[in-house]
């Protein structure tokens, strides 16, 4: 089991997520994918999603977690954030904006997501004015409060 959480973490850091992400995934994965083939055991679709309030430049305070969808679990929305992704064929940029008014106060969030959707390579960083812009541009996806 060891080396099969070492191989899943070599091949997961080579995408260019952290160490705490790829060691994250690696864990996670189920008991029977080690036993299957590579290429089984990779078919899960995965983010590593960040939110950082404030200027990045200046550190700000960044908060992060994994979010897998088969099944959806480790995220505090899973289930809904699974489904728009899913609605959305992965693409962030494609889940439906929520029709909310938000506040012009300037109080910059940046998220970032990375990972794999379908077997496809997702890299995603945007910064937004405020949380509730970033909630309505992307659901649930980055909404890590309980």
């Amino acid at each position: 089991m060891t080396h099969s959480i070492t191989k899943a973490a070599t091949r997961w850091l080579r995408r260019g997520l952290p160490v705490t992400a790829a060691l994250l995934i690696a864990a996670a994965v189920p008991a029977q994918a080690a036993r299957t083939s590579p290429r089984q055991a990779d078919r899960g679709d995965w983010l590593y999603v960040t939110v950082t309030h404030g200027d990045t430049r200046s550190g700000g305070d960044t908060r992060g977690t994994l979010l897998l969808c088969d099944p959806p679990h480790g995220h505090s929305h899973a289930a809904q954030a699974c489904a728009e992704l899913r609605s959305a064929r992965g693409d962030i940029r494609g889940i439906p904006r929520k029709d909310v008014f938000c506040s012009m106060i300037y109080a910059p969030v940046t998220v970032q997501a990375r990972g794999e959707w379908q077997g496809r390579a997702v890299d995603y960083t945007e910064t937004f004015a405020n949380a509730c812009e970033m909630n309505a541009r992307t659901g649930n996806v980055f909404t890590l409060d309980g």
